[in-house]
């Protein structure tokens, strides 16, 4: 992977005052580097070489910062024809921080349209206060928060996935997950090997979806770094996520365990509050259907809202509507409500909603109440319930990393 500086430098100095930019915090690093790297398209040399300084001394372990100092040191005796021009990175190293920097600057480039908002948060619950969306074709973390219910960008940050890409499938496969996913706890890194440094937040892969669909493999994580690397390659895990130290620490401001989802697409749907807005109160029709329907005692009514192939754990269709007619029959009214909805879009192709909720159940003979997950798929522009579960605590299972970094005591992978 080649590519000038004069490219890299200029398409930072083009498009650093008209990108989407999230609600201001602290300078981050990369903040810092674009203005470096803007400084040098302009031809102001010394000017740069004082900033990117500057940079090293904030953070001395950021090693795209000193690769970069190493060109405009360069820079002042000849042109330079490529990212990484002393000869004094090992080719491997090299090439990593080139694709650390092309990645930077692709989100930087191609980050969300001014007032887009992601396809993928249709309904955010109340407790719901930030969602994460990971885009993985730009490397990249985005964090919104719940803005009276409306997603609004407030952070986004550089981000390492997994060394084979993108689409688990197997335990081993060092691949990350694509999907909608819940964060289920917080580890801090004081209790961690050195390789996940600031901390940990485990999410919920295998969820109920990949199971149906045959997936394996567990311990998928946002995490930090190890102490030594600011960051680490594009392409460098065993499936998770990983941010720089003091970008998780920031991260960590918004998450809360139990309540923060985590959509990872391959390429994040951006679509404007219109056509947001229509896609969401579309979906919500047909779930305000559903409800209905199971109170009107309906049975027919009812079970048209369930795709063919239809699972709860063990129970298929056939069981499920017998079950259900048999109950519905003994009824003489039924009074459903559902409270902290949260509705959001796995991205891809092949139309995935997951929708959660508090569940109110009440009739003549029964009260019942229950947290519920579904999946919902589109068929013949219509969506149908393929999946319905009774959401309840995981099992926190450790990453294969942990296990190698514990067994070699810190050794990176």
């Amino acid at each position: 992977m080649r590519f000038a500086p004069a490219l890299l430098v200029s398409g930072v100095a083009a498009v650093m005052m008209t990108a989407a930019a999230p609600a201001a915090r602290a300078e981050s690093a990369e903040t810092q580097l674009r203005r470096v790297l803007a400084t040098v398209a302009e031809g102001r040399l010394h000017t740069a070489l004082g900033e990117v300084d500057g940079l090293i001394g904030r953070y001395p372990n950021f090693r795209l910062a000193h690769l970069v100092r190493g060109d405009v040191l360069l820079a002042h005796t000849r042109p330079i024809g490529g990212l990484g021009n002393t000869g004094h990175t090992a080719p491997e190293r090299l090439e990593a921080l080139r694709a650390e920097a092309l990645a930077r600057l692709q989100a930087l480039r191609e980050g969300p349209p001014a007032g887009a908002v992601p396809r993928h948060l249709l309904v955010l619950a109340p407790a719901q206060t930030h969602a994460i969306v990971i885009d993985a074709s730009r490397s990249r973390v985005y964090v919104y928060e719940n803005d009276r219910g409306q997603p609004r960008l407030v952070a986004d940050y550089y981000s390492t996935l997994g060394k084979q890409g993108i689409g688990k499938l197997r335990e081993g496969d060092q691949k990350t997950p694509l999907g909608v996913y819940h964060v289920t706890a917080q580890i801090p890194g004081s209790k961690l090997p050195d390789l996940y440094g600031w901390g940990a937040f485990p999410i919920n892969y295998p969820n109920d979806w990949d199971r149906r669909l045959g997936k394996t493999g567990y311990g998928i994580w946002l995490h930090g770094v190890p102490s030594e690397n600011y960051v680490r390659a594009p392409r460098a895990s065993d499936g998770c996520i990983a941010l720089a130290n003091d970008e998780i620490a920031d991260l960590a401001k918004r998450v809360h365990p139990g309540a923060t989802p985590v959509v990872i697409a391959e390429r994040v749907e951006w679509v404007t509050p219109e056509a947001w807005r229509a896609e969401r109160e579309g979906f919500l029709r047909q779930l305000e259907a559903w409800r209905a329907d199971w109170e009107s005692r309906d049975a027919g009514k009812y079970l048209s809202h369930y795709a063919p192939d239809f699972r709860a754990g063990a129970t298929d269709l056939a069981a499920w509507s017998a079950h259900k007619r048999k109950v519905n029959a003994a009824k003489r009214w039924i009074k459903v409500g559902l409270a902290n909805v949260s509705v959001l879009r796995a991205a891809g192709r092949e139309g995935v909603i997951e929708v959660t909720f508090d569940q109110d159940y009440r009739s003549n003979n029964l009260s019942q109440r229950a947290r519920k997950r579904q999946y919902w798929v589109e068929e013949g522009g219509r969506w149908k319930i393929a999946y319905e579960s009774t959401v309840s605590g995981q099992k926190l299972r450790l990453p294969e990393s942990f296990k190698s970094a514990v067994r070699t005591k810190g050794a990176r992978s």
